[in-house]
């Protein structure tokens, strides 16, 4: 296969995105300047990682639609199996938000910085609407949350409790695995491990709050 003009450029832009991504999740976001990034990833230009990316904004922004690709291709795999999210039970709606993340994670493999460099990116005042809206919030991901959603402002707060849930037990775990570095078939173990206990928290969680929200309702 005759390799694309772009190559090498798209090379040191990977590399560039990669090493950002372990920088920011290792140190925090505070902690990393550009120059750090370009000097770690190995480019000898000093504006290489402006070469490539306008800023730090951007930069996160473009690794996080990189995931943001994978773990969808996951989900429209998994809801495809599945069906019509209407259908679905609790449960079954709960699994194709929670587990296509948790294949991701396992396709990453052990070390890996995704988990805990979103933790960073979603309490960080100027991404993380950005962090929601485009990363957090795909069209299935939607599809699957409005499936069979109580209304009312109860509904983003439950979505919200939800988001938090898997993205810090996420990096929580990423970073034991990190620590202890395990072999590939016990750290996919344990990933699906906090798989099916998110499902069942979230479940539990999703509703219980729900139930709530509806004595609530039909007490007015």
């Amino acid at each position: 296969m005759t390799p694309p003009r772009v190559a090498a450029p798209v090379g040191a832009r990977s590399l560039i995105m990669d090493t950002a991504e372990r920088l920011y999740a290792t140190r925090g976001l505070a902690a990393v300047s550009l120059r750090q990034i370009g000097e770690a990833a190995g480019q000898r230009n000093k504006s290489a990682v402006q070469y490539h990316f306008s800023g730090r904004d951007d930069l996160i922004k473009a690794i996080l639609a990189e995931h943001a690709e994978a773990i969808e291709r996951h989900r429209l795999a998994m809801t495809a199996r599945h069906g019509d999210p209407d259908r679905m039970s609790l449960p079954e709606r709960i699994g194709c938000i929670v587990l296509p993340r948790i294949e991701h994670h396992i396709d990453l493999g052990t070390p890996s910085w995704y988990g805990r460099f979103l933790a960073q990116v979603t309490v960080e005042p100027a991404l993380r609407e950005y962090a929601v809206r485009a990363h957090l919030d795909t069209p299935s991901l939607r599809r699957l949350y409005d499936a069979g959603a109580s209304p009312g402002p109860g509904a983003a707060r439950r979505k919200d409790m939800t988001r938090q849930l898997i993205v810090h037990m996420s990096a929580e775990l990423e970073m034991e695995l990190a620590r202890e570095q395990p072999d590939p078939e016990d750290a996919a173990a344990a990933w699906r491990r906090l798989g099916a206990d998110l499902v069942t928290a979230v479940s539990g969680l999703v509703g219980a709050l729900g139930e709530a929200a509806g004595g609530e309702g039909h007490g007015r």
